[in-house]
């Protein structure tokens, strides 16, 4: 298993989620042009040949704050969209 996380400090100061944004601030479906990214994700198998990733998921913990998206396709390869604004209308 291979991860790759990310991680805000939120101590709920007066109550409310920190305003720390991750990535560019923006949430993934934006999308290119504004949401963060990490594009043609490979790794190194034992023979130290580049393969593709298999079975690719997601996990977050609060995605009304900050949220990925992952997808393929032939020009990106294995790719992910990641980030947030923090605290907003929906993340309190």
């Amino acid at each position: 298993m291979i991860e790759r996380g990310g991680e805000v400090v939120n101590t709920e100061a007066d109550g409310q989620h920190t305003s720390t944004q991750m990535g560019s601030g923006r949430f993934p479906e934006e999308g290119f042009g504004k949401s963060s990214y990490f594009r043609n994700i490979q790794v190194v198998d034992d023979s130290n040949n580049l393969k593709a990733p298999k079975g690719l998921g997601t996990f977050t913990e609060q995605s009304n704050c900050y949220d990925v998206q992952t997808g393929s396709n032939g020009d990106w390869g294995h790719y992910f969209y990641y980030g947030g604004p923090g605290r907003n209308a929906k993340c309190q």
